[in-house]
């Protein structure tokens, strides 16, 4: 009897304080959450990144990206050809020589757009197809050797032949006799090359050389060099004078400024490349094969200063390669005048520089 008292009022005890713990909370205010407010996250407004772009042939900055493929013009350089129109509006300028001892100029276009005349045109050679190849551009010109036909036949090169294939675009100007009066356009190219449904975007993009930036621009002493150019004729001669207002290479044949008869402006380069090759000709008309692919002597010219330089291209889609002790060298953005001149009986027979100071 005692032990069930004992429990009951254990038990009671129990209750009661469960009774009172539930009066303690009854009593007690609730506690009253306040809404979350809707937070709006404010990110940091950041200008979109602007990509760059470079024209591939001059490295020279463009508003898009470059995907059509250049228009490389055969120009006559005759003494009844000059002056020329439009070679100031080319990003690459070639001088290799064909027949004989006379030059030819090769035009290559792609970043700027001139409604003018280009020539006088004239005909096309292997080699320079070979050097087509390295910016995979579109071949411009008036006929050719039987070898050149070959190679355009045989490879099934898109090309813009006056004679065969494309004459519509070219036009004869009656101021100057034949072979040196035949023009062409960039309006007329870009309208042919569509008809004839030749491919405009490129299968090459890359830069045809190591650019330099304005970050990496080296300062020299002004020493205003010049160099001289003999490819085979003595009474030719190609040269070069440091202007330093515009930090251009000016061009003149013969101590005369070499003109654009377009807008009278003297042919001028930002880069000047001479290298020697190997010429052999070929047959009685003079027709020669440089050899363009290998390895050389050359020179570089930028700003003011002259370069002794060895060439180097592996193969015919190869750019050249310039180096010095095994170091490449760069371009600076802008044109590039290159001259290829016989490696027999010497390169150096070839090249006079005046204020040259060896590196």
């Amino acid at each position: 009897m005692v032990q069930k008292v004992a429990v009951s009022l254990i038990a009671c005890g129990m209750v009661a304080a469960v009774t009172a713990s539930c009066g303690i909370y009854k009593d007690k205010p609730a506690t009253v959450v306040a809404p979350t407010p809707d937070v709006t996250i404010i990110q940091e407004q950041r200008p979109p990144v602007t990509p760059e772009y470079a024209w591939p042939l001059t490295g020279i900055k463009a508003p898009t990206a470059s995907t059509h493929r250049p228009f490389m013009v055969m120009v006559n350089n005759a003494p009844q050809a000059r002056p020329q129109s439009g070679l100031s509006y080319a990003d690459i300028l070639f001088e290799i020589l064909a027949e004989g001892e006379i030059t030819r100029l090769v035009a290559v276009y792609q970043s700027k757009h001139w409604d003018g005349p280009i020539g006088p045109v004239r005909s096309i050679r292997p080699y320079y197809i070979n050097l087509g190849k390295i910016m995979d551009a579109v071949p411009v010109h008036a006929g050719g050797s039987p070898d050149a036909y070959t190679e355009l036949t045989a490879q099934k090169l898109e090309h813009m032949d006056e004679i065969t294939n494309a004459g519509p675009f070219f036009w004869r100007d009656a101021n100057r006799k034949a072979p040196h009066n035949l023009y062409t356009s960039m309006d007329r190219l870009e309208a042919g090359a569509k008809k004839m449904g030749i491919r405009e975007v490129s299968q090459n993009l890359r830069a045809q050389a190591a650019f330099i930036t304005e970050s990496t621009v080296e300062a020299y002493e002004n020493r205003l060099t010049r160099i001289n150019v003999t490819f085979l004729l003595n009474n030719y001669v190609v040269s070069y004078q440091y202007d330093p207002d515009s930090q251009l290479y000016k061009r003149f044949i013969n101590d005369l400024p070499h003109l654009d008869i377009s807008n009278n402006v003297q042919l001028a380069a930002a880069n000047v490349v001479v290298i020697e090759a190997e010429h052999t000709i070929l047959d009685d008309e003079g027709r020669r094969d440089v050899e363009l692919v290998g390895s050389g002597k050359g020179y570089l010219l930028q700003r003011d200063k002259v370069q002794s330089v060895r060439w180097e291209r592996s193969e015919e889609q190869d750019r050249f390669h310039l180096f010095q002790e095994n170091r490449e060298l760069g371009l600076y953005p802008g044109t590039t005048h290159m001259l290829v001149v016989p490696n027999k009986p010497t390169f150096e027979g070839h090249i006079q520089i005046i204020g040259y100071e060896k590196n």
